[in-house]
């Protein structure tokens, strides 16, 4: 049975959708069968892993509306064992029109149950924000991941995001862990980054993640060639803080 892991944070900017697809690709380099599901309306992980809206008929929208078999939305991508839901600007007509559906909390629950059992993980990329389609994520998730951006106002609306992890927990998913909060876009030579570091890890202790993902040129080019970090440029520190990252997550399961 797969795991099901969200990477939420609701603050642009802090690296999120990176996180996603470089986890993702990275955990199918270690030869995991992974689902990387774009639940965010830019759809920066789906472009960011080389698919365009020609290559697919159904995408995340069609799978959270129950208008599509599950299966009917899944891409086989360049990178290795890494498989994607696809997603686009439609997803953003999702909120009005679950609107008065039933239950519209649990659609993403309900339809990835059905292949949950295919894969060792499934990673959901959240749109940065906390309605209703990261309420969908969370309540499917088994966990969920935190990046932070080691920089001014980091913890800015962290409180916002407990708030709303610690709602799931309590009326749609009480399994709901944190599996942890990971440093992103950390450099070593400010002051700044070494105190946001320090910070993070005095609130929240074993909570954080021992690897740092540092800035790193690679990591911001690799999405422009539809590649992720691993296929763009596999010796860069970017590719093997995502690596050690992913080893690390899998060690905790």
């Amino acid at each position: 049975m797969g795991k099901i892991i969200s990477v939420s944070n609701q603050k642009g900017g802090v690296g999120k959708t990176t996180t996603s697809l470089s986890l993702a690709a990275s955990l199918g380099v270690l030869e995991k069968k992974v689902l990387l599901v774009d639940a965010d309306p830019q759809g920066n992980a789906s472009s960011g892993i080389g698919i365009s809206k020609d290559d697919y008929e159904k995408s995340s929208y069609d799978v959270l509306l129950n208008q599509c078999k599950i299966e009917e939305s899944i891409i086989q991508t360049k990178s290795p064992n890494l498989d994607i839901i696809p997603a686009n600007i439609d997803l953003v007509a999702v909120e009005i029109e679950l609107v008065d559906a039933n239950k519209r909390e649990y659609m993403l629950s309900n339809m990835l149950n059905k292949i949950k059992e295919i894969y060792d993980f499934i990673i959901i990329d959240c749109p940065p924000s906390l309605g209703l389609i990261t309420i969908n994520a969370l309540t499917s998730s088994d966990s969920v991941i935190i990046p932070i951006q080691c920089e001014y106002y980091a913890l800015e609306g962290l409180g916002k995001l407990l708030n709303t992890i610690k709602g799931v927990q309590k009326v749609h998913n009480e399994k709901l862990e944190i599996e942890g909060i990971l440093l992103t876009m950390f450099d070593s030579r400010l002051r700044l980054s070494n105190q946001v570091k320090n910070d993070v890890k005095k609130h929240f202790g074993n909570m954080v993640f021992s690897t740092i993902i540092p800035r790193n040129v690679s990591l911001g080019e690799a999405p422009s060639y539809g590649e992720s970090i691993i296929v763009y440029n596999s010796t860069s520190k970017g590719s093997k803080s995502y690596i050690k990252f992913a080893q690390e997550v899998i060690n905790l399961n």
